[in-house]
């Protein structure tokens, strides 16, 4: 069987989630135990895609079978080892290892949980299927509880392919090469249109969860209404499993003292806070990230005993916008920061607490308030320091540069939006969702796949503004129309016009007053820079050293300067914050040189510069 044949028809052939996607929090009534750590691991040849599936290497252990290596979870599996073949792999990739359960989790219900895995997933418990899922940056969670054995040993084994098409978010496409004076039969190779690296493997935690089998599958907060003396929250409980009716809901707020400050019953309910500590973005007020926590405890009222318990952050605040800005509480907002990626050295896109805490001190250090999630949605553990922080998002979907607009490929775009949505609506510091990044929007077929996007994504949040990347002409895009905020990546001095920073000032001004005059709404540029290699100097500057990137930082300044005072650009984000990884390609000396820190997180000439103006901006 064609291997590419062969994969359609695993994926979607067990995906059995639950509605609700909370993230894994021990508690009175819930315990949770991780499978991190280092698996046993093999990769399929590239001739033999389907073999592990025909000789059933999830039903045995690994070692009989194949090649095994040792890898570390989570992480990607692309640098982890000397080999060019594993770095470069494209299709399956095979994880095991065994785990004991604690005897007491037997009259549980019990779920594995995974951040995200990239980019499809087939999960077998003791040799049995048990899930799977498509779309590589969003978490998914299973019910396990039939397939476990408690008291003996388990073993779970995970198949990651990596392979993107026309009809995956993000889009690539396998590409066979049938000159056969330069390739040899059935060589192929893997296309996309992105630039940085697609690292694959098990990127975020793997979390086994025992809760009671009446559980709480999901809450939702939303902010009715907030006065400096009253903030009123709205808040919604769905439960899971068996006899439901016998239990009501209890729903407490706790201030980050831990005094209780607003409590009420049922499933749905308002709880009013009298003088509420209001959320605040970094830099608008000296309360900052100002956390609550909803803690919602079922009861059970025929036998008088707790249910579960599941305790929620989030903040009070609310947003507001119209044709010039973005508000937050009532105050306008700029946005100053980055467009970034989760990139490491070794670690590739794996979760790496050391680095994403490096991040946040650096972005504190340089005067940031805010980032996009380019281009995709990041981790949970990231997000959760954006709120404790006071960090503003741009929440990304990983839609980039997306062509081919189809049916099947809308129905994956709203299946990703409606995950992202899932899972990060009820975070304060998510200001707004962005369905895409530089999408060929002058297509005509575009307007109307992205207008029941955007008014998709309305259905699912109407309490934040939508937004998408562009980087098509203001007088060909079909696009910004349906959008609230146009946010524009625009290189001028770079990818246009290289090494003529005297234009660059005159040319971001034409810009962005075009984009508003066409459509009047706020206009945030999202992505300008240049790439620059440590070290490397000249005067007078030309382009790659440190010193034109300054130059050109400097030029976009005054354009922003001039442009804020016009009274619709809401923010400047450069691109990038670290240097990250790519496709090998020759003009890039190892990947993005465009970051302001290098992939090392050192800082360039660029990230003193870049210091000094954010401290400025106000």
């Amino acid at each position: 069987m064609h291997w590419r044949i062969f994969l359609a028809t695993v994926i979607y052939v067990n995906g059995i989630h639950a509605s609700g996607i909370l993230y894994p929090r021990p508690s009175e009534s819930r315990e949770t135990l991780t499978l991190d750590g280092i698996w046993k691991f093999a990769i399929a040849n590239r001739t033999e895609q389907d073999k592990g599936f025909k000789e059933k290497w999830y039903a045995v252990p690994l070692h009989h079978n194949v090649e095994v290596i040792d890898m570390p979870v989570p992480s990607s599996y692309n640098d982890v080892t000397q080999d060019p073949k594993i770095r470069d792999h494209i299709g399956w990739a095979w994880y095991q290892r065994e785990f004991f359960l604690p005897k007491s989790w037997k009259s549980q219900r019990v779920t594995i949980r995974f951040g995200s895995v990239n980019y499809y997933a087939v999960v077998w418990i003791n040799g049995v299927e048990v899930t799977n899922h498509s779309g590589g940056y969003l978490p998914f969670t299973v019910k396990i509880t039939d397939y476990l054995k408690f008291g003996h040993l388990n073993w779970i084994t995970v198949a990651v392919n990596n392979t993107l098409t026309p009809w995956t978010i993000p889009q690539g496409k396998i590409v066979y090469h049938n000159d056969s004076q330069r390739y040899p039969a059935g060589y192929y190779e893997q296309q996309y249109n992105f630039d940085f690296f697609n690292f694959a493997g098990i990127h975020r935690p793997v979390v086994l969860s025992a809760t009671p089998k009446t559980y709480i599958d999901d809450i939702t907060i939303n902010t009715t209404s907030v006065t400096d003396s009253l903030g009123v929250i709205f808040y919604s409980v769905e439960l899971g499993g068996p006899k439901i009716a016998a239990y009501s809901v209890v729903a407490e707020i706790y201030d980050a003292q831990h005094r209780l400050v607003g409590q009420a019953k049922g499933l749905k309910g308002e709880i009013s806070i009298n003088n509420p500590n209001l959320w605040w973005p970094r830099g608008m007020n000296e309360s900052v990230g100002y956390l609550y926590t909803l803690k919602i405890q079922l009861w059970n009222d025929a036998k008088n005993v707790e249910g579960d318990v599941y305790r929620l952050p989030f903040g009070i605040r609310f947003i507001e916008w119209n044709s010039t800005g973005v508000y937050i509480n009532g105050k306008s907002v700029y946005f100053k920061g980055f467009g970034r990626h989760e990139d490491a050295i070794l670690r590739g896109r794996g979760l790496d607490l050391v680095t994403l805490t490096k991040d946040y001190n650096l972005m504190r250090w340089i005067e940031a308030n805010a980032f996009r999630t380019s281009h995709y949605p990041y981790s949970e553990e990231l997000m959760d320091l954006a709120d404790q922080q006071g960090f503003l998002v741009i929440d990304e979907v990983p839609a980039v540069g997306l062509d081919n607009f189809d049916d099947e490929l809308l129905e994956a775009h709203m299946q990703t939006l409606k995950e992202l949505v899932q899972r990060d609506k009820n975070r304060p510091a998510v200001v707004v969702w962005s369905i895409g990044n530089e999408p060929q929007s002058q297509k005509q077929v575009s307007a109307h796949y992205f207008e029941r996007v955007a008014n998709y994504t309305r259905s699912l949040d109407l309490a934040r503004p939508v937004t998408m990347v562009l980087a098509q002409s203001y007088a060909s895009d079909l696009a910004a129309q349906f959008l609230d905020v146009i946010c524009i990546n625009r290189y001028f001095g770079w990818y246009s016009d290289t090494g003529h920073s005297e234009l660059i000032t005159y040319q971001m001004i034409k810009e962005v007053t075009a984009w508003h005059d066409k459509h009047l709404k706020p206009v945030l540029v999202t992505e300008y820079g240049a790439g620059a290699l440590a070290g490397l100097h000249t005067d007078p500057p030309v382009v790659w050293t440190e010193d034109y990137q300054v130059v050109l930082m400097e030029q976009n300044f005054k354009a922003f300067d001039q442009l804020r005072q016009m009274g619709f650009l809401i923010g400047e984000m450069i691109w990038n914050f670290a240097d990250f990884a790519t496709p090998q390609e020759y003009f890039r000396p190892t990947g993005c040189m465009k970051g302001v820190f290098t992939r090392e997180r050192q800082p360039k000439f660029a990230a003193h510069f870049l210091r000094r103006r954010y401290a400025q901006l106000t």
